[in-house]
């Protein structure tokens, strides 16, 4: 059974940092890409970062490059989420996916609240 666990969400002010972390389960990590999305209510779920296997390739939404990093340790099976400079408009649930060939796996999501 193939889980993936998110945490380090919470509430900080504009300007603050914070890092998520994802674990993953069930699966043979070092084969699958990692991203992580996020989504507010009513919206679509949209790309944040994602992260090759081998974590050579790294891409990043327009919204946040210059900001998050996105990092991966396939000894821990974690893929995780460097988010700095954060804005009221980063607050959403952040969702970490794994896939070879679209997204396959997702987690359940941790919320990332950002106050001004």
């Amino acid at each position: 059974q193939v889980q993936l666990v998110e945490s380090g969400g919470g509430l900080v002010q504009a300007g603050d940092s914070l890092r998520l972390s994802c674990v993953a389960s069930g699966l043979t990590f070092n084969i699958y890409g990692m991203g992580w999305f996020r989504q507010a209510p009513g919206k679509q779920r949209d790309l944040v970062a994602r992260i090759t296997s081998g974590g050579g390739i790294k891409q990043y939404g327009d919204s946040v490059k210059g900001r998050f990093t996105i990092s991966r340790d396939n000894t821990k099976n974690t893929v995780y989420l460097q988010m700095n400079s954060l804005k009221p408009e980063d607050t959403d649930v952040y969702y970490c996916a794994a896939g070879i060939q679209g997204w396959k796996y997702w987690g359940q999501g941790t919320q990332v609240s950002v106050s001004s």
